[in-house]
C-alpha cells in the first residue's frame, strides 16, 4: 500500500515558487514551493516502532507504566532530533482524563417477549458507562428502535422525532441512512460516512435526548470492523475526559450487541430486522416503541489521571508564528483480551507506533534540512483510542493558537505492504491542501485515489478531526491501494488481512521481516508536503460549501497575526 522514491532522490530546486498567477476564478493561486527531499532513516522507522511496540510497553495505555516509558522515549527523541520543548519550555502537555473499568457484569435481560433472554457479557454485547459511579444498574429500561438515532434539523431528519426518551433506551443501527448507496448522493453523502454515522455521535445524541441508555446494533459491513473489535475496545479500563462544571448529561449505559443478538431482540418484539432498516433508511422515519425493557448491572473502578500529550517544535527562520502541524496518537489498548496463544498484550504496532515512529523520523530530517520558514510542530497525542481525546484536549486548549496554524497533516497506521502507484486520500476534495498534495505526488510520478470505503467514515476516526472541527484543514492520507505488485486486489486483501487478524488485538505486534520500502516513500511525500508548507506564503482553506470553511473563515476574521 506504499511506494518507494526514486533510490538516490535528486534534490529539486528548494523554494523555487510556482508562482502567485491569478486563477480562473480572479482568486490568486497558491504559493506551493519546491522542496528538496528529506534525508529520512528507515532505521529510524524500525528502531521507534519496535521499541514502541514492544511488551515492555505494555500496549502503551494512558496512565500506566507504560505511558511512562512511552513518553520518556518520545522526549529523548525529539530532544536527540533538534527539536526544542513545544509547551512553553516543557515536552509534555497534561490532559485530565479518567479511567473507568467496569467489572461483575450481570447479562443484559431482555423481558417482554414471553421468555426472558439473558444476554452474556462479550460473547453478545458490551456495555461501558461515562458515569463516574462505582455501580452502574440498568432497570427495566423500555427498548425504542430509533433507527439511525440521527437528529439533523438542517436536514429535516429527526428519528426521535415526538418521543420523549427519559427512562427509556435507544436501540440504534450503525452508520447512517445513505449506507448501502453506490454514489455519493444523498443527504448523508451517500455511501460516504457523515459523523451523523459514528457510534461517538449516536452515544451523545440519545444523551441530549434524556435516554437512560444506547444500544448498537454492530453490522461489520457498516460498521467496517468485526465484534472482535468492539469486544476488545470496549472492555477494560476506559479513558475518559474528565467532566467539568455544567457538563451535558449522561446516559446511564451504552453499550452494543451483536448482530445475531439484535436480530433476537426485534424478534421477541414482533419485528423484523430487514424491514426495520429499510424503514429507517427513509425520511420521516417514526421511531418504534419494541414493548420490551432491558436490565443490567455492573460495577465500577475509577481512577482520575493525567495523560500526557508529547509536543516538540523547529522554530520557523522567517514566519515563526505561523505553524505546520503533524500528528499521530501514541497510546494503544493497553492489555486487552487474550489470543488463543494467551498473548494479552495488545502492542499496537501498524497502529500506531508506526505513525509515532514518523513523527521521530519527520523531525530528524527536517533537524538535517535546518529551520524552514513556518515553524514545524511535532504532536504525539495520547488516549485516540478513547474517543480522540488527547487531540481533542490539544485543540480545545492549543498551545499553538489555531488561527496560526497554517495546516498539517495526520499519521495513523502504516501498513507494510510494499511500493504503489497512489496514495488514498481519505477525505478528497475537502480543502486546499489537496493541491498541495497533487503537486508533492506529481514529483514521484504517483496520484492520489478517493478511499475506496468512504462509508468506514475514517475522517470522523483518527486525530485530525479535533483540529477540522474547529477549522484548521488537516490532511489524512493512507497508504494507496494499487499496489506495484498485484494491483487493487493484494492492496485489499492487504487491508483486510489486517482489519480481521491484527487489527486491535494482540498480534499487532512488530515484525522484523516487514518490508518498509511503501512505507518510507509514504513518509518521504509528508515530509515534502510538511516542508512545501512550511516555505509557503499561502493560508490553504477549506473549499466553498465544505463543512469546516465557516468555522476556518470566522476564525481568520480577526485582528493580529494568522490566517
Amino acid at each position: 500500500m506504499r511506494t518507494t522514491f526514486a533510490a538516490s532522490a535528486a534534490l529539486l530546486l528548494a523554494a523555487c515558487s510556482m508562482g502567485q498567477e491569478a486563477e480562473p476564478t480572479g482568486q490568486t493561486a497558491l504559493d506551493i514551493p519546491e522542496v528538496a527531499d528529506g534525508v529520512l532513516s528507515e532505521e529510524t522507522m524500525k528502531q521507534v516502532t519496535e521499541r514502541l511496540s514492544s511488551d515492555e510497553f505494555e500496549g502503551r495505555m494512558p496512565g500506566s507504566p507504560g505511558e511512562e516509558k512511552t513518553v520518556a522515549y518520545l522526549i529523548e527523541r525529539f530532544e536527540a532530533a533538534g527539536l526544542e520543548p513545544g509547551n512553553n519550555g516543557s515536552w509534555v502537555q497534561k490532559v485530565p482524563l479518567v479511567e473507568i473499568t467496569g467489572k461483575d457484569f450481570a447479562p443484559l435481560t431482555i423481558s417482554g417477549g414471553g421468555e426472558d433472554m439473558a444476554l452474556e457479557y462479550s460473547k453478545d454485547w458490551v456495555g461501558v458507562t461515562y458515569r463516574e459511579d462505582a455501580a452502574t444498574s440498568l432497570e427495566d429500561s423500555e427498548l425504542v428502535f430509533v433507527g439511525y438515532g440521527i437528529n439533523a434539523p438542517e436536514k429535516d431528519w429527526n428519528d426521535y422525532a415526538g418521543l420523549d426518551m427519559a427512562g427509556k433506551t435507544a436501540v440504534i443501527l450503525v452508520n447512517d441512512a445513505d449506507f448501502g448507496t453506490e454514489t455519493l448522493e444523498g443527504p448523508f453523502g451517500g455511501k460516504a460516512m457523515t459523523f451523523y454515522g459514528r457510534w461517538t455521535y449516536k452515544y451523545e445524541e440519545a444523551a441530549r435526548q434524556g435516554a437512560a441508555g444506547a444500544i448498537i446494533i454492530h453490522d461489520s459491513e457498516p460498521a467496517s470492523y468485526g465484534w472482535n473489535v468492539v469486544e476488545s475496545s470496549w472492555s477494560g479500563p476506559q479513558a475518559y475526559a474528565q467532566r467539568g462544571e455544567n457538563a451535558p448529561q449522561l446516559t446511564i449505559m451504552n453499550g452494543w450487541v451483536q448482530m445475531d443478538a439484535g436480530k433476537r431482540i426485534l424478534a421477541a418484539a414482533g419485528q423484523d430486522f430487514a424491514k426495520l432498516s429499510a424503514a429507517a433508511k427513509k425520511q420521516g422515519f417514526k421511531p418504534v416503541p419494541l414493548g420490551l425493557t432491558a436490565s443490567t448491572s455492573f460495577a465500577n473502578d475509577i481512577r482520575k489521571f493525567e495523560s500526557q500529550n508529547v509536543i516538540g517544535v523547529m522554530p520557523g527562520s522567517e514566519r515563526a508564528d505561523e505553524y505546520v502541524i503533524h500528528t499521530a496518537h501514541w497510546d494503544h489498548l493497553g492489555r486487552c483480551t487474550p489470543a488463543p496463544d494467551g498473548d494479552d498484550i495488545c502492542n499496537g504496532a501498524v497502529d500506531n507506533a508506526t505513525g509515532t515512529a514518523a513523527l521521530v523520523a519527520l523531525a530528524e530530517a527536517h533537524g538535517k534540512a535546518g529551520p524552514a520558514k513556518r515553524s514545524l510542530v511535532f504532536l504525539a497525542v495520547t488516549a485516540e483510542e478513547s474517543g480522540l481525546l488527547g487531540a481533542d484536549y490539544y485543540a480545545a486548549n492549543p498551545v499553538f493558537p489555531l488561527n496560526q496554524t497554517v495546516g498539517g497533516i495526520n499519521m495513523d497506521a502504516f501498513l507494510m505492504a510494499g511500493p504503489s502507484n497512489d496514495v488514498t486520500v481519505v477525505g478528497p476534495g475537502k480543502s486546499k491542501l489537496d493541491d498541495f498534495l497533487e503537486a508533492a505526488l506529481k514529483v514521484d510520478g504517483r496520484v492520489s485515489t478517493p478511499n475506496p470505503n468512504p462509508e468506514a467514515g475514517y475522517y470522523y476516526r483518527s486525530d485530525h478531526f479535533a483540529f477540522a472541527k474547529r477549522g484548521v484543514p488537516m490532511l489524512y492520507v493512507d497508504g494507496g491501494e494499487d499496489l506495484a505488485e498485484g494491483g487493487t486486489e493484494a492492496g485489499a486483501a492487504v487491508a483486510l488481512d489486517y482489519r480481521d487478524n491484527r487489527y486491535h488485538g494482540p498480534k499487532d505486534e512488530y515484525n522484523p521481516d516487514w518490508d518498509w520500502s511503501g512505507v518510507m516513500g509514504d513518509v518521504k511525500l509528508f515530509y515534502r508536503i510538511g516542508r512545501m508548507l512550511a516555505e509557503s506564503t499561502s493560508w490553504p482553506n477549506w473549499n466553498d460549501g465544505d463543512e469546516f470553511r465557516g468555522i476556518r473563515d470566522e476564525s481568520c476574521a480577526g485582528e493580529g497575526p494568522g490566517c
